[in-house]
């Protein structure tokens, strides 16, 4: 697909929630640029239920803004994104953040790979700079980007960008199902439907203030682990559930050879908890195993 910058429609996302401090700016940022490569643009800000300034500001700054009457989430507030894009009549759409950590100034850079026929742009922290990332927080987004790029059998290094561009033809075609997982399904998804997908290097900002949405180390750990087995059942269930399962029966074949020892040493009488225990665990795992196949049936 061809496009003309003064022909083809760019819709720029904005998910915000709280972000009174900075989505004025950003805004602000984007209009100069977008003015200056003479595009035909958009700025929509979904704002997530916010309780300051932040849909004030917004239309202040001359966005289009759409409210959620309650705070949803970024993947509730990202289909929104596409909905209401689609709606403006988007050739393009990009989603880029609200608190300055990317910069309006590369959105043209990733505009220049869809029109190059790239149909998913990403921009990716870690091959470009990064100012400032806390260490659970690096070490959890490479941990989603191997296991995305090991499902997708691409290599992708930086998996979980909020700083991406994509087509209208794609975002019809792609849906987004997960309400945990989003910016790593839009990419699967566009592997397995054969779109192409591009990565770009950016520039990372440091946050100015403290990110609402990661209070807790430990917390995102935790949640970023769990996101990551969502991943593997969602789309490689056989991988999960096989080895979960072959472990669990490897278990009950070990113990099982143990009873086979005590049978003819000492005998099994006096053990019959532990011969029901190994019936359990073989069980167990050989369910797992007939799980993991019909999983990879219908997987999606």
């Amino acid at each position: 697909m061809q496009f003309n910058n003064s022909l083809m429609k760019i819709i720029v996302t904005i998910p915000s929630y709280n972000e009174e401090k900075t989505i004025g700016a950003v805004i602000n940022k984007i209009h100069k640029i977008m003015k200056s490569n003479k595009y035909n643009y958009e700025i929509l800000v979904v704002d997530d239920g916010s309780k300051d300034s932040t849909t004030k500001i917004a239309k202040n700054a001359g966005a289009v803004v759409y409210s959620h009457p309650k705070n949803y989430g970024l993947a509730e507030t990202f289909r929104t994104e596409i909905e209401k894009s689609l709606e403006l009549g988007a050739d393009i759409i990009v989603h880029i953040d609200a608190d300055l950590q990317y910069q309006p100034e590369e959105i043209p850079k990733l505009i220049r790979e869809i029109q190059n026929g790239y149909e998913l742009v990403l921009g990716s922290r870690f091959m470009g700079k990064i100012e400032h990332m806390p260490f659970i927080n690096r070490i959890g987004n490479i941990a989603f980007s191997k296991a995305v790029s090991q499902i997708a059998e691409t290599d992708i290094s930086d998996a979980q960008t909020g700083f991406r561009a994509f087509t209208g033809n794609f975002a019809r075609k792609v849906a987004i199902k997960s309400d945990h997982t989003y910016t790593q399904e839009q990419i699967l998804r566009a592997v397995k439907n054969k779109f192409k997908v591009k990565e770009v290097p950016i520039y990372f900002a440091k946050r100015k203030d403290k990110s609402r949405l990661i209070r807790n180390p430990f917390s995102y750990a935790l949640r970023a682990w769990i996101n990551i087995i969502r991943i593997y059942r969602d789309y490689k269930p056989l991988r999960l559930f096989g080895i979960i399962g072959f472990l669990i029966f490897s278990i009950g074949v070990l113990l099982g050879f143990y009873m086979v020892y005590l049978h003819f040493t000492t005998g099994i009488s006096g053990h019959i908890a532990l011969l029901m225990l190994n019936v359990l665990i073989l069980s167990i795992g050989f369910q797992l195993l007939t799980f993991a196949l019909l999983a990879d049936m219908f997987r999606s």
